[in-house]
């Protein structure tokens, strides 16, 4: 690298920008690649990210959660024991800090369901109990997250969440107007479209 000339990284500039503006065909990707990760759940990790994604819509959550929701676990596949942290490092450029930390902390808050079968704390989310966002994190947790395994609830293909998918990822990276932690007002429920 000590040895590029700026016409090399002027170059190498505009292949970037080629390969960036196919990310949301890569996210899509991933997502669709769920489908083949860890078995046992009565639906696939694909099939819960859709029914993840599809219950915050119902419940008239905005652009950044909506796909948040859709890609919570796409670490699944290369990053088992750290998919949250994963996921939110995909999200930070192009959300605001909320959603990246709610995303992150979710593996945690998730292990409330489950921790205390294997012996473990259910409750180590209680560390973050006085911070601002603890409660978003319970209800995406409680409210969509851990719902989402039912083989029988009405789930919206991957292709309903497309545009909001191109919309978050497709925002210049780090643009303070998307990162900030201010909520933008939530969009309409799937239901009432």
């Amino acid at each position: 690298m000590r040895d590029g000339t700026r016409e090399d990284y002027q170059l190498l500039r505009e292949y970037e920008a080629s390969f960036l503006a196919r990310l949301p065909d890569t996210i899509l990707e991933s997502v669709r690649a769920l489908d083949h990760s860890l078995d046992g759940y009565p639906v696939t990790r694909f099939k819960h990210s859709l029914q993840t994604a599809t219950r915050a819509l119902n419940d008239g959550a905005d652009d950044d959660m909506v796909v948040a929701a859709l890609v919570h676990d796409v670490g699944d596949i290369l990053a088992p024991f750290n998919h949250a942290a994963v996921a939110a490092d995909i999200l930070r450029p192009y959300v605001r800090a909320e959603v990246t930390w709610v995303i992150e902390q979710h593996g945690l808050f998730q292990s409330y369901y489950y921790a205390h079968h294997y012996g473990a704390n259910r409750n180590g989310r209680e560390r973050f109990r006085d911070h601002p966002w603890f409660q978003r994190c319970v209800d995406f947790c409680e409210r969509w997250d851990q719902a989402s395994f039912d083989p029988d609830f009405p789930t919206l293909p991957l292709a309903a969440f497309e545009p909001a998918v191109r919309r978050v990822f497709t925002r210049p990276a780090h643009d303070q107007s998307y990162t900030q932690s201010s909520s933008p007002a939530p969009r309409p429920s799937a239901q009432g479209a």
